[in-house]
């Protein structure tokens, strides 16, 4: 048996922060890597040691084999375990680990070369009878041969990175005059991500359901299954709610999918955590679409049903041991549901977004699991992935589970960079959902490529008023130390009226708060009035009673006039303009284009001088591992350019100015 005393993650965030819970159960000391942008970052403070690996870009420090291997032999690890995504699934990196002396915590470098490569693991599938959609799978990955093979199959057709997973590289295309943009984008995307321009093409499977089998094999021969997720719920490829079980799971499709799912593991003599993806079409027809040799994110599901600590066993099975169970003592008990929660803007196409965290907060009830990488006081960066946290819903049915995880999203709060918390909460209360009849084409059908908030209410508004006066008295109470509390909001006249202007994403509401007697409130918000009580504060939480209804309402407040607000259903920034003194702002010409995020500029598709019709692409940013096109906003010509392609450019750094032709119309 091989010891596993010192143990490196090879990640970062909440998967390196996960693991280094089970190894501390399990009595193995943990060291944590980090970049320049990760010294202060959560798995770095919950780690035994940690070590310095390289700047901020991936390239530099999490990609980087030979740093990160020095790290582990400075620390006197034994074993080094990747996470997921960077290098779990990298041949190279398992062989140097190898070579090293060092365990690696995944399968050998046979199975991750040949499941690592989407081309080389349907060759592989096809050979073990595995099925699979019809495609191309070839070497040949010259353009022309890949739009003839694409018109072959027929389209709807996806292109799809041979090297990778996560959506990376990855594109639908449904008319033929998209084909050649499309292998062009999906192929940069690909080399930028892991180092390979090759691709795969895969017939189009309309709206299926995106079901995986979670399997184990030890190193003495046997491999079983845990049963399945679903996790058809996604946005641009990535995975947003994923489930266990499948909703319209039967037994028999359950045993069908698992024993396909252990010969495809069998077929490459798997060791470990691996696995396998399949679409499941509405007549229950299942197709191999590529087997992750690593753990997923989605991973605490299982667990919630099976019982099992899947890294536990991961250890174990790298320290020699055989599974600790055989498939007949494989059972799942009860529903989980899990979302990601992403530093993202759902109102502008799901942008990610990146600075400080001020507040993080989900209360602790029965049922319910936080997998987080950040806290309060952290820093979300632009060098990684978007996705902050998994919060993770748990019951003996699948609408315990929703319910459960429903309110805990509606008590939860993370102010500082948008997010994605509202429009989880919407998904979760969709009618589709709650029967269970969400496909790949869910968030399409019902959101489109935004989310669009409704229409800030007017009981919002009513509370952000009642806080801020509350925390004003708060203030006042703290400076007067010889008034009672209960004076600071009386007055011998009777009711008070004070008047307010407060601005939600630019729009402006007039209100009329009248104090009535400590704590007692009346709102005017146009045509509505309400009554509210202040309960009290706790924390970041208030207390209040608004037209006899009791609400909890999360709050941060961002200085003496803005206030950080979550109700139930809406997260929002509100500033109290009475509060503000006049502020002198010049309007940004509409020919200004600006960098959306944070990122890398990988391509300027235009110079001085050019003209430029409506929709055209002028540059591709890259940021958070996708690359997202700038487009024009009409047609007209480039003025200026103020950057370059390869250079890293900050949010709302300008990136160049046109002169509109509607503008000079007008």
């Amino acid at each position: 048996m091989k010891p596993i005393e010192t143990l490196l993650v090879a990640n970062r965030g909440e998967i390196a922060v996960r693991i280094m819970e089970t190894a501390n159960a399990m009595g193995i000391k943990t060291v944590a890597v980090y970049s320049d942008a990760d010294a202060d970052a959560l798995h770095v403070r919950v780690a035994d040691q940690a070590m310095h690996i390289g700047g901020a870009l991936v390239s530099e420090s999490y990609l980087d084999i030979e740093s990160v291997l020095d790290a582990a032999k400075k620390a006197g690890a034994d074993a080094v375990h990747p996470g997921y995504g960077f290098l779990s699934e990298n041949q190279a990196f398992s062989s140097a680990c190898e070579q090293a002396g060092i365990t690696f915590v995944g399968p050998s470098n046979t199975a991750i070369d040949i499941m690592g490569d989407k081309a080389k693991a349907k060759r592989a599938m096809i050979d073990a009878g595995v099925p699979c959609i019809p495609g191309y799978q070839g070497d040949d990955q010259t353009t022309s041969v890949l739009i003839a093979e694409a018109q072959k199959i027929g389209l709807p057709v996806m292109i799809k990175a041979a090297a990778g997973g996560g959506g990376r590289g990855m594109r639908l295309v449904t008319e033929d005059s998209d084909l050649e943009r499309a292998i062009e984008l999906a192929q940069s995307e690909a080399e930028n991500a892991f180092g390979s321009r090759d691709v795969i093409l895969e017939k189009a499977i309309v709206q299926p359901r995106h079901v995986e089998i979670q399997v184990f094999a030890d190193a003495h021969g046997e491999i079983i299954h845990l049963g399945e997720r679903d996790c058809s719920i996604q946005r641009r490829h990535q995975k947003v709610v994923e489930e266990s079980p499948c909703p319209v799971m039967s037994s028999e499709l359950r045993e069908q999918m698992g024993q396909a799912a252990v010969e495809a593991a069998r077929a490459v003599n798997y060791v470990g955590a691996g696995t396998v993806e399949f679409l499941l079409d509405d007549k229950h027809q299942f197709y191999f679409l590529e087997m992750n040799t690593r753990l997923q994110v989605e991973h605490p599901v299982t667990e919630a049903v099976t019982g099992f600590d899947l890294v536990e066993w991961q250890l174990r099975i790298a320290r020699g041991e055989p599974l600790p169970v055989t498939q007949s003592a494989v059972s799942l008990t009860g529903h989980a549901i899990e979302v990601r929660l992403y530093a993202e803007n759902p109102a502008e196409g799901f942008l990610p977004s990146t600075g400080a965290i001020e507040h993080f907060f989900v209360p602790e009830q029965e049922g319910l699991r936080v997998d987080s990488g950040v806290e309060s006081g952290d820093e979300v960066s632009p060098y990684y992935d978007a996705m902050v946290a998994k919060i993770i819903g748990y019951g003996e049915t699948r609408e315990d589970a929703r319910l459960r995880l429903m309110t805990a999203l509606q008590r939860s709060a993370l102010f500082g960079p948008a997010t994605n918390r509202d429009f989880l909460i919407d998904v979760l209360k969709q009618p589709a959902f709650v029967q269970g009849g969400a496909t790949t084409a869910f968030i399409e059908q019902h959101y489109g490529a935004s989310f669009v908030q409704s229409a800030t209410e007017s009981a919002q508004l009513a509370a952000a008023v009642v806080i801020q006066r509350a925390l004003a008295l708060g203030d006042a109470h703290a400076a007067s130390l010889s008034v009672s509390h209960e004076l600071l909001d009386w007055c011998s006249s009777g009711e008070v009226v004070t008047q307010h202007e407060l601005s939600v994403d630019g729009e402006v509401f007039s209100i009329a708060l009248t104090t009535s007697g400590p704590g007692d409130y009346r709102v005017s918000v146009g045509d509505a009035d309400h009554q509210v009580e202040f309960d009290g504060i706790e924390g970041s939480v208030c207390a209040l009673v608004i037209d006899g209804r009791a609400l909890e309402f999360q709050f941060y407040p961002r200085g003496v006039a803005t206030l950080c607000l979550a109700s139930s259903n809406q997260t929002q920034v509100i500033t109290d303009l009475t509060r503000l003194p006049p502020d002198l702002t010049e309007a940004a010409a509409g020919g200004a284009i600006v960098a959306p995020m944070h990122g890398q500029l990988v391509a300027l598709d235009v110079a001085e001088g050019d003209a430029v019709q409506a929709g055209q692409r002028l540059a591709i940013l890259e940021a958070m591992k996708m690359q997202h096109e700038i487009v024009a906003p009409d047609a007209g010509t480039v003025d200026s350019i103020f950057s370059a392609a390869g250079k890293q450019v900050a949010q709302g750094d300008m990136l160049l100015t046109l002169s509109l032709a509607s503008e000079a119309e007008g």
